[in-house]
């Protein structure tokens, strides 16, 4: 698989081209918000057209009113949606049916390609969202130790 990088402005013309022909479409994310699901640089994901209903655990990839590309869960549905990336305790309600470019189908980790619908993926995902509390709890004295450490290490 050869490696394109464009600005994902420019793509949006050429993914909804793919979708139209009822292709995928493979992008690499470069954030961490989705960590440890999808790592950046490492992990590529398989972006697929919209179903016509989204449901809890999707993958959606969507734009934010100020114009940023994102890939989180879905973590509660009604009339709009609640996101989440895997590595973060911040949730975004609101999230429009609009804002939805294409869901994520597959994530690409080295040779391997896992299916979202897999049933083991689909309780990692209910069982991370789930232990969500616990994990902030824990990470923040992990956060203030090391920061501590550091600012010990500079003073010595």
């Amino acid at each position: 698989m050869s490696e394109l990088r464009a600005d994902l402005e420019e793509l949006l013309p050429v993914m909804q081209e793919q979708f139209a022909k009822g292709e995928s479409f493979v992008i690499r994310p470069g954030g961490i918000s989705m960590l440890p699901t999808v790592r950046p640089g490492k992990d590529a994901v398989v972006l697929s057209a919209l179903p016509q209903q989204l449901k809890k655990y999707d993958l959606p990839f969507y734009r934010r009113p100020d114009g940023s590309f994102v890939l989180h869960r879905i973590v509660e549905v009604g009339e709009t949606y609640t996101c989440v990336g895997d590595g973060q305790f911040r949730f975004e309600p609101g999230v429009r049916q609009e804002q939805m470019i294409a869901l994520a189908t597959a994530i690409i980790r080295g040779k391997r390609e896992i299916s979202v619908n897999a049933p083991m993926y689909r309780l990692y995902c209910k069982i991370w969202h789930h232990t969500r509390k616990v994990r902030h709890v824990i990470k923040w004295p992990k956060y203030y130790l090391r920061r501590s450490l550091s600012w010990l290490k500079s003073k010595l």
